[in-house]
């Protein structure tokens, strides 16, 4: 088992302290608050010097659109990365047979959050704004970074249970971010920008990539290994999945299967990756440290909670986190494991997947993002925000219940 970087636990912090700090602020001061998040970064006047095709005429630039479509692009990027090497490289967490437990534990915690949340909101939901089926996306993601924090402690740093964790994190939080845009998307889906996407991806494979591998010239292999050509196919890609109508911070991920990358896996945000040079994971290492600040800018303008908020939306949205992820997570993995004979990863059981599905039921980033797209907005936002919040109570119950269970 190979030790985790650092650098995660730091991403943990950093969104702690932009969500405390958010918190405090909009409670001692909402209005200056909301004046922060919400001012304009750019004059509108100076959007005329866009084409109109490229910038809409009612686009706002402000902190809180920069930081949620485009700061957190790369850190999306950062997670697909490692799902990605997790898929193609040589024993790669999800290479082979061993996709098939998390793969099902994944689809499984995101189906029983939204069944929970579709049962919830019918029989207790009162928000007036509200209809049925409101808001099912909200309990889609998870939270990579504080699961981890949380499941380093439960399961120990070295634990194969900590990576099940993360791979499970990983994958409910960008299927949920592509689920929301296509269920809500920013404005009308226009599918056929993804071509753009597609086109920059294959063309910088053929043009530079593919001459990465063996029997390539020195020249050849040269021009693969350039940063360059992959950060302007990547731009390209961002503009492609913005304009489509997809979350704009999903971006930068059609363009990770172009990019060199090492042969073999050392595991999930593994320290032994930080030697390694291949572009993909150069890309990684100058990412490290700008993501540390890109979540604590997450935290603070996405994280506020009003304390004063709590309604039926709040405990909607910590039923679905609560319940109706881990209930899904565990019969998945028992169908799995006992209808379809998906072998359970080494060193993990039963007992590891009750407390991986309970960590599971913490939701943070993605639900965020998801919060202000997927509910009307007013009260009923601010009220799914607390329960966003309150799910991370689900760390300190996790940790007794192992305690208590060992």
């Amino acid at each position: 088992m190979y030790r985790v970087s650092p650098f995660i636990r730091h991403f943990a912090f950093a969104l702690l302290a932009g969500v405390v700090l958010a918190t405090l602020w909009l409670n001692l001061s909402p209005d200056s608050y909301y004046d922060m998040i919400e001012r304009r970064l750019i004059p509108h006047s100076w959007q005329g010097i866009f084409p109109a095709w490229l910038v809409a005429d009612q686009l706002r630039v402000t902190m809180i659109a920069v930081t949620s479509n485009v700061l957190m692009a790369p850190f999306l990027f950062f997670l697909g990365k490692e799902l990605w090497e997790a898929n193609m490289l040589e024993r790669g967490a999800l290479h082979g047979q061993r996709a098939g437990l998390p793969l099902a534990a994944t689809m499984g915690g995101l189906i029983g959050a939204v069944l929970v949340w579709l049962l919830l909101s019918a029989r207790f939901e009162s928000a007036e704004e509200a209809s049925f089926g409101t808001g099912w996306a909200v309990p889609l993601g998870s939270d990579v970074v504080l699961g981890y924090l949380i499941g380093r402690i439960v399961f120990g740093k070295f634990s194969p249970a900590l990576h099940v964790l993360m791979l499970v994190t990983i994958g409910m939080d960008l299927a949920g971010l592509v689920l929301l845009g296509l269920a809500f998307p920013a404005e009308p889906l226009r599918l056929l920008w993804l071509l753009l996407p597609l086109t920059a991806s294959f063309g910088v494979w053929y043009l530079a990539g593919r001459w990465a591998h063996e029997g390539a010239s020195e020249r050849q292999r040269q021009r693969a290994l350039a940063l360059w050509p992959y950060v302007l196919a990547g731009a390209l890609c961002w503009v492609g999945v913005a304009k489509s109508g997809l979350p704009p911070a999903l971006g930068l991920l059609p363009v990770i299967p172009a990019i060199p990358h090492a042969d073999r896996a050392f595991g999930l945000f593994a320290e032994a990756e930080e030697f390694l040079m291949d572009p993909l994971n150069r890309f990684a290492h100058f990412m490290v440290k700008p993501l540390i600040l890109v979540l604590f800018l997450f935290g603070l303008t996405r994280g506020g909670i009003d304390l004063a908020a709590y309604a039926p939306t709040t405990g909607i949205t910590l039923g679905a986190l609560w319940l109706g992820k881990p209930l899904g997570i565990l019969l998945a993995v028992w169908l799995a494991h006992r209808l379809f004979k998906r072998p359970m990863p080494a060193g993990v059981g039963m007992r590891e997947m009750v407390l991986i599905a309970g960590i599971a039921g913490i939701g943070f980033t993605i639900p965020a993002l998801a919060i202000d797209t997927g509910l009307p907005g007013g009260a009923m936002t601010e009220a799914a925000r607390m329960g966003l919040a309150l799910s991370l109570l689900a760390g300190p119950l996790m940790l007794g219940l192992s305690r208590i269970w060992r």
